[in-house]
């Protein structure tokens, strides 16, 4: 496999079944790629002490509120963890060694600390990918709470999440049950990268948004959109022969997509100067 070292232990990583997947060891490797020198045990060694130093305080009965209280007492009060308002849009809250070493982050990355500590206290938490606003909920039935680890450890309520939805697109949303179910390790991964690549865009890094691309393509295999802007940012390089083969790829699977005449030319164009 022609990746980075980094590359290739993500998808090592990746490459087994969704539940065995570890999320940190798998966001350390995503950062890998902008930090070559790091070592991801450094980072999944602070993740256990953090969890033994809340260990040593959990209350003798432990429902899952007040466990969920202790651990926002020493992330957020202790700690100083915060969601990054201020940049919200700096690449580094996206990195988890920069989340655990800054104390800050966005709600995806924060939720990754929350429930990499929670794990490691036998305390099963999953993620909630509600669009516009990731949160995390204890992993029990009818529990009724969620988290939001953006805005110190946030309990919410079913009506809360609708709120804050609501907020997000400035008008009623209906909170279907579908907007609030658990996100799979995968899916996970690849809302942390979709972030990665909506800021490399934003600023013309190309190369660095086709490094996330192909992380996302290792993630689900032949992804239409994903081939398409993979062979838009090949065309853009200067890549026209590896950009013809995404684009055909992507026509292929999507011949009557909405901006498929206008790949189709594209493709045309790129092979008459080939």
């Amino acid at each position: 496999m022609d990746f980075p070292l980094a590359r290739q232990y993500f998808y090592q990583e990746i490459h087994q079944p969704d539940k065995q997947i570890n999320l940190a060891k798998a966001a350390l490797h995503i950062a890998q790629e902008e930090y070559p020198e790091l070592d991801p045990n450094e980072y999944l060694n602070a993740l256990d002490t953090m969890a033994s130093e809340i260990q040593e305080r959990l209350p003798p009965q432990r429902y899952p509120l007040r466990i969920v209280q202790t651990i926002n007492q020493y992330l957020y009060e202790d700690l100083g963890f915060t969601g990054n308002t201020v940049d919200y849009y700096d690449s580094r809250n996206s990195f988890l060694n920069e989340v655990i070493e800054r104390r800050t982050g966005i709600p995806i990355s924060l939720s990754l600390v929350y429930l990499e500590v929670a794990q490691r206290l036998d305390f099963p938490m999953v993620g909630i990918g509600m669009p516009g606003h990731f949160l995390i909920r204890p992993d029990f039935e009818d529990v009724g709470i969620y988290v939001d680890a953006f805005n110190r450890g946030e309990i919410l309520f079913e009506q809360d999440c609708q709120e804050r939805l609501s907020q997000i697109y400035q008008q009623r949303v209906e909170l279907k049950p579908s907007l609030i179910e658990p996100v799979s390790n995968r899916r996970f991964l690849a809302r942390m990268l979709m972030n990665l690549k909506l800021i490399y865009l934003n600023r013309n890094d190309l190369p660095k948004a086709l490094a996330v691309i192909e992380r996302l393509l290792l993630l689900f295999p032949g992804v239409s959109a994903e081939l398409r802007d993979r062979g838009l940012l090949y065309y853009q390089l200067g890549e026209w022969v590896s950009a013809c083969e995404d684009l055909t790829t992507y026509l292929v699977q999507v011949p009557s997509a909405e901006d498929a005449d206008a790949i189709r030319q594209l493709v045309a164009r790129m092979r008459q100067d080939l």
